[in-house]
């Protein structure tokens, strides 16, 4: 699929995954509208892609409000007329048991990664039923479709994205209206960052890891070919069918190679 001119709007675009992806698709043709919190860290990205020739523009925003999200999407069609990708990849974690994770960070969560991707969809299918044709990503992670320990509030986040995109795809079968979930493994971004600052938890995981450019790549492989599932790190799906046929056994695995706290930097930031 020729990508140039398309329009492609991206939560949680500051840094990290969604940066990256952002700047993956603007080599290839694709205005991009950058949606996050930190106008700050927008403003510059926006200034690095337009530096190498690309067509970017900022919102600052929370996925949480609708207007917010409305705001971006009309960013979209105000700057370069048109709205043909919507990317919802906001989203942040929590490391600790059940009894360890506060309610109201639950809340949060929860309100963030999956009831933000519902209103960027919310926002966006409009306009691609309106015009016949669209494609709405959701950045989930290889923990919605197998949850390992000690993150099983924002395991149970992913888990919804997965779910309410199976749905979306049974709605929208047969049309150009396309639904991908994108399931990246550990990734070096603000992510752990934001952990760390946010609850002084330095997260580190003992199984694979993928880069940025890994992922963002394997983004804009699916936007040229659209597809249903997006497994950047290709070993990963195994986890997810592995699950399927030995659950007890996957969990032994999970638990082995799961992610880890650093205790003694967490209790001292």
């Amino acid at each position: 699929m020729t990508l140039t001119g398309k329009v492609a709007a991206i939560t949680g675009a500051s840094t990290g995954i969604g940066l990256a992806v952002a700047e993956h698709l603007s080599r290839e043709g694709i205005a991009v509208v950058l949606g996050a919190r930190r106008l700050d860290l927008l403003e510059r990205a926006v200034e690095k892609i337009r530096a190498a020739g690309g067509r970017a523009e900022a919102v600052k925003m929370d996925v949480t409000s609708e207007a917010d999200v409305a705001q971006l999407v009309t960013r979209a069609q105000q700057a370069f007329g048109r709205l043909d990708i919507m990317m919802c990849n906001a989203g942040f974690g929590f490391y600790g048991t059940v009894e360890q994770t506060p309610v109201d960070i639950m809340r949060r969560m929860m309100d963030v990664n999956f009831t933000g991707t519902f209103i960027g969809a919310r926002a966006a299918l409009p306009i691609f039923r309106s015009q016949g044709h669209g494609h709405l990503l959701l950045t989930s992670s290889i923990a919605g479709r197998r949850g390992i320990p000690f993150m099983s509030g924002y395991c149970a986040t992913k888990a919804a994205q997965a779910v309410f995109a199976e749905s979306l795809r049974s709605e929208f079968a047969g049309t150009n209206i396309h639904v991908s979930v994108v399931y990246p493994i550990s990734t070096e971004s603000d992510y752990h960052h934001a952990m760390e600052r946010d609850f002084g938890q330095h997260i580190s995981g003992l199984g694979p890891k993928q880069s940025l450019d890994d992922v963002a790549a394997a983004v804009v492989r699916c936007v040229q070919r659209p597809r249903p599932e997006v497994f950047p790190h290709a070993k990963s799906r195994a986890l997810a069918i592995l699950n399927v046929l030995a659950p007890g056994f996957t969990d032994s695995l999970v638990r082995r190679y799961g992610r880890r706290r650093d205790v003694k930097a967490a209790s001292a930031s």
